[in-house]
C-alpha cells in the first residue's frame, strides 16, 4: 500500500475505534451487531482486514455515526 493511502487507512481505523468506544461497544458486542466474530472487529482496528464501501456503512449505522465522519 502507497505511504499516503497506508497514513490515511490508519486514520480510517483509528476513527472507527473512537466511534465504537463512543457508542459504548466492546468489540464483542459490535461484532454481534454486525454478525461477525469479535476477531473481524479486531483485525479491522489493527488494520490487518481491509473494510470496503458498504461494511463501512454497516459500521456507521452501528456507531451511530454519519459516514463523512470516517472519510474525513
Amino acid at each position: 500500500m502507497a505511504t499516503k493511502y497506508r497514513v490515511k487507512y490508519q486514520k480510517l481505523t483509528a476513527k472507527l475505534r473512537s466511534a465504537r468506544l463512543e457508542a459504548g461497544l466492546t468489540q464483542v458486542e459490535a461484532g454481534k451487531k454486525l454478525k461477525k466474530p469479535q476477531a473481524y472487529i479486531s483485525k479491522i482496528e489493527r488494520g490487518e482486514r481491509r473494510v470496503d464501501a458498504v461494511e463501512l456503512a454497516e459500521l456507521a449505522k452501528i456507531y451511530a455515526k454519519p459516514i463523512e465522519y470516517f472519510l474525513n
